[in-house]
């Protein structure tokens, strides 16, 4: 008996999981530490459309924040009521657009692709009687690819029905959101060390603020945009004028990208009535350009951040490959809040080395 109780009394030893060696000790825990960041990767990469649904929702409540905010400078009402009158105003629009435009539209939409693929075919046969090697049959099979493509996007552009649930969603997280933005707030701070909630407040409200900004001159910009080449297209007459002003406006959402493929598909367009109204329709498409380049843009850059266009390109390629239109629309956005959390930390670290 004395034996059996010596022998449960004698220390155990160490766990065989258990790494003695203090330096491969770190070594275990920082590879540990890296296995958790490529989990918590593949982990956003699976739920990447619902992480930018998320972000989509985010980018809505600073629009309707932006709103608020506007209209508060000349109503001095509750917040809850300035949010309800921006929201209602918006959807009145979209109501109105629907109801005075949408059968205009939709009827512009379903010609568009046909008049894409006849245009192509003119070019072909212009570049073979001047002496061009060209396969037409390939080249027909790439315009025919590029007319059901843009076909789709009219289609999108106009209904909106393939993405509804996203859109559906993105609006309530956005209402959620812009009612009681602190409440999020404190709930992201509540998770974080003590010392660092400040620096998170600050942070959240310079990212905000410059969401803000860089939507509502991106707002300004579509609107803008839009309402001018609706007007100079229709002055000459060109056909499908309300769709592809439509067209540009929401494109100009997207910067670069965008206003490249508006402006291929207004010179096609401009084309199909002659050579004259092709070359107006050039004309039409640098004077908007230029008056988002040298006005609207410069505008907008001075009241937010100021991305420089290589990066902005960049970022659009990365996300529109891995995540699609959604990911294309928000990369800008995504961008601008990145560089302001990197110059906020920037910023700190260069507080303390003065210290």
């Amino acid at each position: 008996m004395d034996s059996a109780e010596s022998e449960d009394d004698k220390p155990v030893g160490p766990s065989p999981a258990r790494i003695s060696d203090p330096k491969l000790a770190w070594e275990a825990r920082k590879a540990l530490v890296w296995i958790g960041i490529a989990g918590l990767a593949v982990l956003c990469v699976y739920m990447a459309h619902s992480l930018l649904v998320i972000f989509a929702g985010m980018v809505f409540a600073a629009m309707i924040d932006g709103g608020a905010r506007l209209l508060g400078r000349v109503l001095p009402i509750g917040r809850g009521w300035r949010i309800a009158i921006v929201v209602i105003g918006g959807v009145a629009f979209l109501v109105a657009t629907v109801t005075y435009a949408g059968t205009t539209i939709t009827r512009e939409a379903a010609e568009l692709p046909r008049l894409v693929e006849e245009q192509a075919h003119r070019w072909i046969v212009w570049a073979q009687a001047n002496g061009l090697d060209i396969d037409i049959n390939s080249l027909q099979s790439f315009a025919s690819q590029f007319a059901s493509g843009v076909g789709t996007v009219t289609r999108a552009l106009g209904g909106l029905l393939g993405g509804l649930t996203s859109a559906v969603l993105i609006a309530i997280i956005g209402l959620y959101i812009a009612m009681e933005p602190r409440l999020y707030e404190r709930g992201l701070a509540w998770m974080l060390p003590e010392d660092r909630r400040e620096d998170f407040y600050v942070t959240v409200s310079l990212m905000a603020r410059s969401l803000r900004h860089l939507l509502g001159g991106r707002l300004f910009g579509m609107v803008v945009e839009g309402i001018f080449t609706w007007i100079m297209l229709s002055l000459y007459g060109v056909p499908m004028a309300a769709l592809l002003g439509l067209i540009t406006g929401l494109l100009a959402f997207i910067p670069n990208i965008g206003a490249v493929i508006s402006g291929l598909l207004m010179v096609l367009v401009g084309f199909s009535g002659g050579t004259d109204m092709g070359l107006y329709t050039i004309f039409v498409y640098f004077t908007v350009q230029t008056i988002d380049g040298n006005i609207l843009v410069p505008l907008i850059a001075k009241k937010t951040v100021d991305l420089a266009p290589a990066l902005v390109l960049g970022a659009q390629l990365i996300m529109g490959v891995l995540f699609g239109v959604l990911g294309l629309a928000l990369a800008d956005p995504l961008v601008a809040m990145i560089k302001v959390a990197l110059e906020r930390r920037s910023e700190k670290y260069g507080q303390k080395a003065k210290a």
